[in-house]
């Protein structure tokens, strides 16, 4: 959430709250351990930020409009719904490609993990974390240029 941008609507605190919800509501998941939760709680994290963008990206499209004033339209930052989106998108081309590489995104980019808390995660090497954080970030640089 300390990514997006100032005028984000989805709050860090009804972040937490959604991906709590769905957690407890996810009874028959076996948690194996705390990296396990941390895993699981990414992936929740990062769906319900893309589902977040994808839907103010349809009102936009058609949804409820409000009227502005000239100076509350020039102090609108740009929408970052649709950058998200597209990495959604280059994420899914990702773990098509190479899953892990795609988890240690979710773990470090969504779940903020670090390389030792990922690595603990996927039970690999903290370089092994570091190698696919690198190649995934050109991986991902690459695809998302191409898509702009």
């Amino acid at each position: 959430m300390g990514r997006e941008g100032a005028g984000h609507t989805l709050q860090t605190t009804a972040l937490v709250n959604e991906a709590y919800i769905r957690l407890i509501d996810a009874s028959r998941v076996q948690w194996q351990d705390r990296t396990h939760f941390f895993a699981m709680s990414a992936r929740l994290m990062r769906r319900i930020l893309v589902d977040h963008a994808r839907s103010r990206k349809a009102q936009k499209r058609g949804g409820p409009l409000r009227a502005l004033s000239l100076e509350e339209a020039l102090l609108i930052s740009p929408e970052r719904g649709s950058d998200l989106v597209a990495l959604d998108d280059a994420l899914k081309a990702l773990a098509a490609f190479d899953a892990r590489k795609c988890q240690v995104v979710e773990l470090r980019y969504f779940g903020g993990l670090t390389a030792e808390e990922s690595a603990e995660a996927l039970q690999v090497s903290r370089e092994t974390i570091l190698r696919d954080w690198r190649l995934a970030k050109a991986w991902l640089l690459r695809e998302l240029s191409e898509s702009a």
